[in-house]
């Protein structure tokens, strides 16, 4: 096999991995996920690899080959052609790590070549050269966004890969001439204490002009990354752990009040992914969050009005059509719709709730995880002043 790509894991290796590694396509709220390439070298304490039991992975490695890989993603349950949104290699490794790059090219020419006009999510940290650019904007049906993940943080053992270097693979794509392919500036994880202060939030409002559109979010806290942190003596972020993103009340305010203040004419801002996505391609958001009504009220006006067109709250029949054919919604039951989501029971994981909210565009709650007025699907944590 060439240098330019990564080792083939043999079987018995790839058997030996965690049940959630082995499972290389996966749905996830922004997309359905191909990850046939696992490990990564950057080093982030915070990744979600520590979840995947992939942490100490550290050289890219291939669990199959990317014909393979991509035949799975297409032949998958839940892929629909043209419809579905894509991500690739968003959760062990980084797209253009050196080898990584080729196989990621492997599978976006492979979709593009069955002529596919699906969203397609690329996020990365690593750097871009412009060849790259070049290669992406020969893709002639993909609707593809790289989403360059920042987040100003400064201390090394929680984030030791420079930041600089996706600064710089931004502004390379996003300066890149005529290009087909679009650019968001992904700041994340914010973490009150670590990279919130005045500087880092106008650093940041001013490096958003290099993209599109700008997402904010915060940071996966979950158990194993918690476990991590203290084994390494790490400063904790939150003296608790939780399901949903963490982006306490008062550091929202505060990034809303910063980027009021750019000059007219900015990349706009979003609170979700999928929203921005869909705004820079010029389409109604994927994820249906047009009901969530205080979500939109940082979106420009052209696209809220293209939200409000395309908002279709289904019924509960319509709901059970959509799922229908689904093993893992054979017991899905409907409890309530309403303008804002639709609120179900009885799916064993979020990964048919996705499928549904992509298939129907509309907002799917799982009523065992309520969705609580103004915290945007994120966790309590830091939001006592909300409602609900």
């Amino acid at each position: 096999m060439s240098a330019r790509y990564v080792p083939l894991l043999p079987a018995e290796a790839v058997a030996a991995l965690p049940e959630r590694a082995r499972d290389v396509v996966e749905y996830r709220k922004s997309g359905l996920s191909l990850n046939h390439i696992q490990g990564c070298p950057l080093g982030c304490a915070y990744c979600i690899r520590h979840t995947y039991g992939l942490w100490d992975a550290r050289l890219p490695q291939a669990l199959m080959s990317d014909a393979e890989a991509v035949e799975q993603l297409v032949s998958h349950r839940y892929f629909r052609p043209h419809d579905t949104p894509l991500q690739v290699f968003n959760r062990a490794t980084d797209p253009f790590l050196p080898g990584v790059r080729e196989h990621l090219f492997a599978v976006l020419e492979d979709l593009d070549s069955r002529e596919l006009t699906n969203h397609v999510l690329v996020i990365t940290r690593a750097r871009m050269n412009a060849s790259d650019c070049e290669r992406l904007n020969a893709l002639r049906h993909l609707k593809v966004t790289l989403l360059f993940t920042y987040s100003g943080i400064g201390d090394k053992r929680i984030e030791p890969h420079p930041a600089q270097t996706v600064v710089n693979s931004m502004r390379l794509a996003t300066t890149h001439a005529a290009r087909r392919y679009r650019t968001i500036f992904y700041w994340r994880p914010l973490v009150p204490g670590l990279n919130d202060t005045t500087a880092h939030l106008a650093r940041a409002a001013v490096l958003s002009g290099w993209a599109d559109a700008t997402v904010f979010t915060g940071l996966f806290y979950r158990d194993e990354i918690a476990d991590y942190y203290r084994a390494n003596g790490l400063p904790e972020p939150y003296q608790e752990t939780a399901r949903r993103k963490i982006v306490p009340e008062t550091l929202e305010r505060r990034i809303l009040a910063r980027f009021e203040r750019r000059p007219s004419g900015a990349p706009p801002l979003f609170r979700k992914t999928s929203c921005a996505v869909s705004y820079v391609h010029g389409l109604p958001d994927y994820n249906g969050h047009y009901g969530i009504y205080e979500l939109c009220d940082i979106c420009p006006a052209a696209q809220l009005n293209m939200c409000a067109r395309a908002h279709q709250v289904p019924t509960a029949a319509q709901l059970h059509e959509a799922a229908a054919g689904l093993p893992d919604a054979a017991h899905m039951h409907v409890t309530e719709v309403t303008e804002r989501a639709a609120q179900v029971e009885g799916l064993p994981s979020e990964q048919p709730r996705y499928y549904l909210q992509h298939r129907l565009a509309f907002q799917i709650h799982d009523a065992a995880h309520p969705h609580h007025q103004r915290r945007h699907g994120r966790a309590d944590l830091g939001w006592e002043s909300a409602n609900g």
